[in-house]
Formats: C-alpha cells, structure tokens, sequence
C-alpha cells in the first residue's frame, strides 16, 4: 500500500469512531495492552502529560507543548481529530510523523491489527507511542480521544494529568449527566501523580476531589489558582496576558474561550517548573526571560505545533473565521462572540453531526445572522435540510446546500468587504472548507 491507501485502510476497514459514531467505539483497554506489549511498551521509553476534558484539551496540549519545544525538549504531541491529513496527529515539534513511517508500520503490523480486532484509535496510539520512543522524544503530550478511564490513551503513567472541563457531550456513550463524564474523564487520574483540573461545575469538583484521594494524587484546580491576572485583545490580533508568576507574553490564539485554556495550561506548566523540568530554559528569579520565552511560544503556537481551527482567521474583507466547537460547551463562548462581532452582516456556514446534542447547540446560536446550512463529508453528518427545519424553529434564516464547498460560495457570493463570514458546527465542516482552500 502506498500513504493514500494506507489511510484509505484505517479509516475504512477498521473500526473507526469518527466515521462510523458509537457503531465504531471499541471500549476497554485489552488492545491497547496488547498492543503495547506487542511493541515493548514504548510508552515507558519517554515522559509523558495526559490530557482530558469535553472542550478545550486540543488547546492545552498545544500551548504546553509550545512551551516546552521552546525550552529545548524534544517534544512529541498527540492529539485527534485532524483536519487535513492524518499525519497531523502525530507530531514531533510540530513537524508532522512521515507518510513513509505510517506505511511501514501499518504494512508490517496489519496481520495483528486485524487478529486483535485493533480499531483505528488503538491502531494510532500504539503507532504515536512507538514513533516517540524511535524519534527519542522527551516529552510527549497525549491528548484522549474520548473519555479518559477507557481511552486508548490510558496505559501510560505521566509526569502529570490535566482535566480542562466537563460538558455534557458524547452522553450516549460517556453517560448522561456531569457526574458520570467526570468519573469517566477522572479515570486518567493516577496513583501519585499530579492533576490539574481546569474548570469545575458544582457537580464535578467532589467527583474529582474523590478519585484524587483515592488515587493518594496531589490536586490543583486551575480555577483557584488564577495564574492569569488579565488579558485584552491588541490591535495586532493577539491575545495579551498578564500572569501572575510568568509575567506578560501575547499569544495568537484570541477566542473568548481561550483566556480560560491559558490559565489551566500555565497553572500545569508551573506545576512542571517545581517538578525541576524547564529549570535550563526559564529562571523563576528572571521575569524578562520568563516574558521572551512565553512569546516565542505561545505568540507562534499555530506555526510551531500545527494547531488549526480555533478561532483562526483565514481571510480579511470579508473576514472569514473558522472554529472547530461542535458541542454546547463550546457554543456557550462562540455564540457570544459572534453576536459581539462589528459587521455589515454575520455569514454563518453550519453543519453538526447527528450523535452531536444538535438542538442545544441551535438554541445558542445567534439569530441577527443569514445561516448556510451544510454538512461536512462523513456518514454521521446531520442532513443540511433537517438543520433549515431546526433553524426556522430558533428563528435562524437561511437556505440549504449540499457541500461545504457550496455553502461557502454562497456565502462569499453575496458577501461584502464589511461582512463576517464563520464556518463551524463540527470539525469535519471546518476540514472541508481548510481542504477547499488548497
């Protein structure tokens, strides 16, 4: 098999989540074992950050691998879903895993895959944690690809977990209330090790505080800590901050939930500082050296780990932003900051999956906006026509089209320079739209 039919063979003959929804889940972590022991336990060669939560872990993991590319770590980072290519989800400092590698490794391991029943995910995590360990990375950060106790992601011991939140999301399979995602979420906690939760609701915190005692490991919750002081937008695009102990950097990553993932991402990273990593790069006593490194990592995040889709700007007059929210969580932040936008006119490009809480999500979105429901190109995609039927009920005016590709025309067609053109709902919206720009 050459790249293409390599992925072709991932994506379609194994058991695969995001094509197929909860058809394509796998519980349990028996392959992913097997599959470690199979491999000589390559998670055991390198240090590790273990990343949980409903919203928000795909930002964290990349600042905090940012930070520490900076510093000098050979720094891998793990992370789904991607959006172009899936070589974007295996990455050593930014730089993506080679097609030549993924070929090799699938070519010589099918026979086992396939006597294990592996499925896509215990496939990819098992190629990741053997690509760092041959790469001879330091440091990996490891984001779950859903829940946490029964994740692919699961068997390795890190340095540290983080928890960023709890939203009610992937309910048919995580459970249907806060408490039963976060005992799930909760399952990376481990014995010993320190966690970092982000954001709590009264309903997760005892959850948490529960398995942290039981697990004897040290708890931080970021949002008592308050590492950041304050943040504003600069007229250049960048968020600035002011934190507490690392003193004041910019970053490019400027959606209104992005304060919120800085804070948990520098509470974890100083966390790490008194744990003795980073002690060559930045010196406690030197704030100058604090500032000039987080601005060379987080003010060149997006260029320097991959990370795409976050409120991320593509094209000015129109303005054209794209973000890959695609639950209620997420909608809470983008729905505000559409409506705060200052335009002629607000575009919207929507499309959502089915097993997504679809109703919640239309509820939030703003009504002062024309709407271009689409849908994105994978088998759980919810119909663009059942989405107009939705909308109308919500008061959001629009017309139907089968494409991204369609929808986004339309919306440009008629567009002028003063307008604000979004393209979200779900992240396989936001990839075909990055995959048309090519």
């Amino acid at each position: 098999m050459n790249y293409q039919e390599t992925c072709e063979y991932l994506f379609c003959q194994t058991a695969n989540f995001e094509q197929q929804g909860s058809a394509g889940y796998k519980p349990g972590l028996e392959t992913s074992l097997a599959l470690d022991e199979h491999y000589g336990h390559p998670h055991e060669h390198f240090r590790s950050i273990h990343v949980a939560g409903t919203n928000g872990k795909g930002s964290v993991s990349h600042l905090i691998a940012a930070q520490l590319q900076i510093c000098g770590y050979n720094v891998g980072l793990y992370t789904s879903p991607h959006i172009l290519d899936f070589s974007e989800r295996i990455r050593i400092n930014g730089k993506p895993i080679s097609e030549d590698y993924v070929v090799k490794f699938v070519e010589e391991g099918k026979d086992f895959f396939e006597q294990q029943k592996a499925t896509f995910f215990d496939i990819a995590t098992a190629m990741a944690f053997k690509y760092f360990k041959d790469m001879d990375v330091d440091i990996a950060v490891v984001e779950v690809g859903l829940g946490g106790r029964l994740d692919c992601t699961n068997i390795i011991t890190p340095i540290m977990s983080i928890i960023t939140n709890v939203s009610l999301d992937h309910t048919q399979l995580l459970g249907d209330s806060l408490e039963q995602i976060a005992i799930e979420k909760g399952g990376i906690i481990k014995r010993g090790v320190p966690v970092v939760i982000g954001e709590t609701k009264p309903e997760t915190r005892p959850i948490f505080e529960m398995l942290a005692q039981e697990a004897n490991a040290p708890i931080i919750f970021a949002e008592d800590e308050q590492e950041i002081a304050s943040w504003r937008l600069t007229p250049e695009g960048y968020m600035h901050y002011t934190a507490k102990h690392l003193g004041e950097f910019e970053c490019e990553l400027t959606g209104d939930y992005q304060p919120c993932n800085m804070n948990t991402a520098l509470v974890a990273l100083h966390k790490v500082m008194t744990m003795g990593y980073m002690a060559d790069c930045i010196d406690p006593e030197n704030n100058r050296k604090i500032q000039g490194e987080m601005n060379r990592a987080f003010k060149n995040v997006v260029k320097g780990t991959g990370l795409q889709g976050r409120w991320q700007t593509v094209r000015s007059h129109p303005t054209v932003v794209c973000d890959t929210g695609h639950n209620p969580g997420a909608w809470e932040y983008l729905s505000k900051q559409l409506a705060a936008v200052k335009c002629r006119q607000l575009r919207i490009v929507f499309g959502m999956v089915e097993d997504k809480d679809v109703y919640t999500v239309m509820s939030l979105l703003p009504k002062e906006a024309t709407y271009f429901f689409t849908k994105g190109s994978t088998k759980r995609a919810f119909p663009e026509t059942s989405l107009k039927v939705f909308g109308e009920q919500f008061g959001l005016n629009g017309d139907c089209y089968p494409t991204v590709e369609q929808a986004y025309k339309a919306a440009l067609e008629g567009a002028t320079s003063d307008d604000f053109i979004f393209i979200g709902g779900s992240t396989y919206v936001v990839a075909d739209f990055m995959k048309m720009r090519m």
